[in-house]
């Protein structure tokens, strides 16, 4: 199990998918999932864009003083 998991960090793992809810016919709702499973060393070397996307949703935090 640690072998493979070594594995899968050193070279990376793409998983993508689609989704979709339909009632009667009608697709009300469509998903599109991609999924990237890599260490953040292995995504650096291969120079792999870790931003959001421009219409993700992100959070950030602001301190109080």
């Amino acid at each position: 199990m640690c072998e493979l998991l070594d594995r899968v960090l050193n070279t990376g793992v793409v998983a993508t998918g689609d989704i979709v809810i339909s009632v009667a016919g009608i697709d009300l709702i469509y998903l599109n999932l991609q999924l990237l499973l890599t260490s953040v060393e292995t995504a650096r070397a291969s120079k792999l864009n870790m931003s959001p996307s421009p219409g993700a949703r992100t959070e950030t935090r602001q301190e109080v003083l």
